[in-house]
């Protein structure tokens, strides 16, 4: 028994004297996380020679149920092997399924009875919407009914004979599905109801079953949907026909293919119009179209076509209570996309204002950062929701009863368009897995819906991006905090981690550690290598290092693999100078030194106590040390000075000369990430200068690093980080001399208004000023 236990601790030994003897500095390389390098994607982050990926295309026809709020649909979809696999079996996304009543989205919810508990908890503790999808049969072309078997919102459809690479294969699927009320059942799609006039507004997706993405990173992408893993999806074209009543409008994914049969002459000569205005939307159908549409509630059925090509998914909105907007935005191949928006009157103090400006402002800059817009049309949608498809989005923006509106609604409403129209880009062009890693599209699409919105107004009210503006998340509790390399489905903080900090974190390469220059020209290059193609984490690593000339193996680990924080703090600060030997120079230097010292407290008290000293009474025990000050100058000094200055060279001589300030800094990591060292210098002249050292100072010391900077002026401040650009969590010990800010308390507790500033604003105007 003793044996067996002295083996356990010497392998327990063995093993600790391991771990604590690998490489752990942080600027290894990231070898260990990142895939091997292949024929499919190689090792500078671009496809490989041999890259591939799979393409379905689909013909859909579908008949919208007003009265009982049903989508029927039939399909018909063509799925094309262009992997170097034999398949026997394909896989299917069957969305609407998560709201089945047995759905595991239900089932994993935590739930607890609280004095707060809301009806919607109530509700979502026992299930009653009849949600998912009703299939009715699938069959081959030839009408025989194939085998498949669906597993929860995954279909598995069994090939008769193997699908062999290069080969295609066609089916079609018969379905329905009740549409769920977004105010009661809340999600990506679904039916908004308004009780005043008794319409619907729909905006609906994932209404149809689709491919599975089938790729050489994850082969099938068949995980589950819980609710928060968005969508893996291949590219195609699709003809898609939608029956609704006659006198809704409808907006969609692709080209409107039958606009004679389904516009009228006047919204037809609008529509022209506005692919000509480049400046301020044309309305198509107008607010009071819209009412008398909304009295008259047809029971005549229209049926709209669309095309769209080389698109990994569908959308579209139908409303009778919808007004249209639409502007040209010229594109630098001499095409013209249409911007457009469709909303309800209950926002039209916001959506008429700023929606397809926003849109058409969106195309441009995301255009500029990447690559122009491939498509031919782009709507935003008023569907109080945040949400994005090929070519359509749903958005929000609701005005009070008065026709005002908060700040907070003017900036989210131009924000989520700009956001949710730029994901068109990412990841509806440039395709990465939603499914498994939800910050590839939505922290880097939020890193360029940053760089729009700057381009909006000076003073837009930034959320995500500047890096000072992450601090609060990343300086947190780490136990809810998850890594932004995590899967979708199990991340703490979803805003934070997949929106803020990965978009921060490319804010930062850009302004911080790649310059904009480089940054602008390595991202462009990896959404061009990538459009209409499917990235991988790695492929984007790879290029951003590939088009820079910049090892950021560093930064990936400590940003993306860890929940690490960055702390820095300025411990010290002391000026030196040379001594320059001369002793006229140095003599006063010294004395003056002297004179500033403190005096302590004992000799102050004597000079006034001590009337007489013994030297002062008997003056012939004087020498020459009563008087002597170490500190004067004699001849001698002055001529070993000169013979001093004789045996120097001019370089030497010079640099004595220059009278140089050589300021050290000592800075501590407190955390975890490397980051640059940004000082800011003020001096005593009133100018001030920056000094950026890149973050590989602290290569072999990970806690404490000291640095001398010369200057020709003398410091009399010191700002570390004076730019808020390296997200460090506490700026408070970033100063010398240390900053002590009076902070200020309430008294008097004011009563909060209800009342938004526009608002008060007007009521402010009425008021007769004494």
């Amino acid at each position: 028994m003793k044996q067996l236990l002295s083996l356990i601790l010497m392998l327990g030994f063995l093993q600790v004297s391991a771990q604590d003897n690998t490489n752990q500095n942080k600027f290894r390389q990231l070898y260990q996380e990142l895939p091997t390098p292949n024929s499919y994607r190689n090792a500078s982050g671009a496809p490989g020679p041999e890259y591939w990926q799979q393409t379905a295309d689909y013909k859909i026809k579908m008949k919208l149920d007003d009265a009982n709020q049903r989508l029927y649909g039939d399909e018909t979809i063509t799925y094309h092997n262009n992997s170097p696999d034999q398949l026997t079996y394909l896989w299917l996304q069957l969305d609407q399924n998560r709201r089945a009543k047995d759905s595991d989205s239900y089932k994993i919810a935590p739930s607890e009875v609280t004095e707060n508990i809301s009806i919607r908890q109530i509700m979502r503790a026992e299930p009653t919407f009849d949600g998912g999808f009703k299939i009715d049969h699938v069959k081959d072309l030839e009408g025989k009914d194939m085998r498949y078997i669906i597993n929860k919102t995954m279909m598995r459809i069994d090939l008769p004979t193997p699908l062999k690479p290069g080969e295609s294969t066609s089916f079609s699927i018969k379905w329905w599905y009740n549409i769920n009320n977004t105010r009661v059942e809340r999600g990506r799609s679904g039916y908004e109801n308004f009780p005043e006039d008794d319409n619907n507004v729909y905006v609906i997706a994932q209404f149809f079953p689709r491919l599975c993405s089938y790729n050489d990173v994850e082969g099938w992408q068949n995980k589950q949907f819980l609710g928060r893993g968005e969508f893996t999806l291949i590219f195609g074209d699709y003809e898609v026909e939608i029956t609704v009543p006659d006198d809704h409008l409808v907006a969609a994914s692709g080209n409107l293919l039958n606009p004679d049969q389904v516009l009228t002459k006047e919204q037809k000569n609008r529509w022209k119009q506005a692919m000509k205005e480049h400046v301020q939307p044309v309305t198509i159908a107008s607010l009071d179209e819209a009412e008398e549409r909304m009295k008259s509630k047809s029971t005549k059925m229209k049926t709209w076509k669309f095309k769209a090509d080389n698109v990994r998914d569908f959308a579209f909105a139908t409303s009778r209570r919808f007004i249209w907007d639409a502007m040209g935005v010229p594109m630098s191949d001499g095409r013209t996309v249409m911007a457009q928006s469709m909303w309800v009157k209950e926002g039209d103090c916001l959506w008429s204002k700023y929606s397809t400006k926003a849109t058409a402002h969106t195309i441009k800059w995301y255009s500029h950062y990447t690559f122009d817009y491939p498509y031919p049309v782009a709507w935003s949608i008023d569907g109080s929701m945040g949400m994005e498809y090929p070519m359509i989005c749903f958005n929000y923006g609701r005005c009070m009863d008065d026709g005002t509106y908060t700040q907070r609604m003017k900036y989210g409403h131009i924000g989520v368009i700009i956001h949710e129209v730029g994901h068109n880009w990412f990841p509806m062009i440039v395709n990465s897995d939603e499914r498994q890693w939800t910050w590839m599209d939505e922290g880097v699409n939020t890193f360029v819906q940053y760089l729009t919105e700057v381009q909006w107004e000076r003073n837009y009210p930034i959320r995500r991006g500047p890096a000072h503006k992450i601090t609060g998340y990343m300086g947190g509790d780490k136990s809810k905090i998850s890594p932004i390399m995590t899967n979708s489905e199990s991340i703490y903080q979803f805003g934070n981690n997949a929106y803020a900090k990965p978009a921060t974190a490319l804010n930062i390469l850009r302004e911080t550690i790649l310059g904009r220059e480089l940054f602008d020209y390595a991202f462009k290059e990896y959404a061009n290598r990538w459009k209409f193609k499917s990235p991988s984490p790695a492929d984007l690593f790879r290029t951003l290092e590939d088009a820079s000339a910049v090892d950021l193996d560093w930064f990936w680990r400590s940003w993306f693999y860890t929940n690490d924080h960055v702390d820095q703090s300025l411990n010290s600060f002391q000026a030196f100078q040379i001594n320059t030997e001369n002793p006229e120079v140095e003599s006063k230097i010294a004395k003056d030194k002297r004179d500033r010292e403190l005096t302590h407290i004992g000799v102050i008290r004597n000079r006034e106590e001590i009337e007489q000293t013994y030297e002062e009474m008997d003056p012939t025990i004087k020498d020459f040390y009563t008087d002597y000050d170490p500190l004067d100058i004699n001849a001698l000094d002055i001529q070993e000075y000169n013979e001093f200055l004789a045996n120097l060279s001019e370089d030497e001589r010079a640099i004595l000369e220059a009278g140089k300030y050589y300021n050290q800094i000592e800075i501590e990591s407190k955390g975890e990430i490397p980051m640059p060292i940004i000082v800011q210098f003020k001096y005593e002249d009133g100018t001030d200068e920056t000094f950026r050292i890149p973050a590989e100072i602290w290569r072999f010391n990970a806690k404490v690093v000291k640095k001398i900077i010369p200057t020709d002026k003398k410091v009399v401040e010191v700002i570390l980080d004076p730019f808020l650009e390296i997200a460090d969590v506490d700026i408070s010990d970033n100063f010398y001399p240390p900053r002590q800010e009076v902070d200020r308390f309430d008294v008097f507790k004011q009563r909060r208004s209800n009342e938004n500033p526009m608002q008060r604003d007007r009521r402010a105007k009425k008021v007769i000023r004494p």
